[in-house]
């Protein structure tokens, strides 16, 4: 049966059993997280690649004051913005929550790092820093073009920042990332151990959403919070990835408009859900899928006793 037409009432949230939810930016995961942990109580783990960063709270829609006390949060903001944050270390920092005293509800984004929790990671050694200058150095063509065709299938070719870390592994290791994958040890949390949801979002529905939230970021303060990021920006930091950041620090630099910089910002959003939703149809055939644009997405699950187990 395609996951994709699973009836959503038939998914039976245990309070003692993991809860991952990922979906494209924008899609209402941190919404449905809340509703879970608020209903059957537990914590809400951060796995989005961006948010672990301190410094650009709004940009990456880190939990609000008024969502940190409603509920347990984990692993956001808890990097210096300027510091090196890898899946493996992410998978290092989530490890406690998994056999803590509350349920994890482990909600973002970022599908590399549900894709290590549920099926494991290489410990691939770090890139020596001449390489990884050498890869800065290098256009995105030449970096795929350098890649083994088992690789390439495996990655987003778009995403730059993929492909330079399968370009980098192979540099320092003279294995192809593939190889690496091939000899992955086992999983931290498989997906049988867990409640699997995807929130699958339609386009036109999640290009509004993008707008409209990227507006409130802004009327929420955005622009201050890249102005007092001005003076520390690095565009090779991590955290600068932040959709909206980029965009934001241009206009400040007299650059470009704030209309052009929100209409920048945007439409890199709107293309990085895109890539989200290819890789959660592709990777997460077996979870659960509900349709984000449910007029109440926290009617669509049943809370059941853990006896139903």
């Amino acid at each position: 049966m395609d996951p994709r037409s699973v009836s959503v009432s038939s998914i039976s949230i245990l309070p003692d059993r993991p809860v991952l939810i990922a979906g494209p930016t924008a899609s209402g995961k941190s919404a449905l997280a809340l509703h879970i942990a608020q209903t059957q109580g537990g914590v809400i783990v951060n796995a989005d690649a961006l948010q672990v960063f301190d410094g650009w709270r709004i940009l990456t829609a880190r939990p609000d004051d008024a969502d940190l006390a409603a509920a347990d949060h984990a692993l956001y903001g808890h990097v210096p913005f300027d510091a090196t944050y890898s899946v493996g270390h992410w998978l290092r920092d989530v490890a406690p929550y998994l056999s803590g005293p509350k349920r994890p509800i482990i909600v973002g984004g970022t599908g590399l790092n549900f894709n290590a929790l549920t099926q494991g990671l290489a410990e691939i050694p770090p890139t020596p820093a001449a390489i990884r200058e050498a890869g800065n150095a290098l256009s995105l063509d030449a970096l795929r073009d350098a890649l083994d065709p088992e690789t390439a299938g495996r990655i987003d070719l778009q995403n730059r920042m993929r492909v330079q870390r399968a370009w980098e592994v192979l540099q320092t290791t003279g294995q192809s990332l593939a190889q690496w994958q091939d000899s992955t040890p086992p999983a931290l949390l498989p997906a049988t151990q867990a409640t699997c949801i995807t929130l699958d979002a339609p386009k036109d529905w999640l290009n509004d959403r993008i707008a409209r939230r990227f507006d409130l970021m802004l009327d929420q303060g955005a622009l201050d919070e890249a102005r007092a990021m001005l003076p520390r920006w690095n565009p090779d930091h991590l955290s600068s990835k932040a959709i909206g950041a980029p965009e934001l620090i241009a206009h400040l630099k007299g650059e470009v408009t704030l209309q052009q910089a929100r209409d920048a910002a945007i439409i890199a959003s709107r293309q990085y859900a895109k890539r989200q939703r290819t890789w959660f149809r592709s990777r997460h055939k077996d979870w659960h899928h509900i349709a984000a644009d449910s007029a109440d997405l926290s009617a669509t699950l049943r809370f059941a006793d853990p006896a139903e187990d």
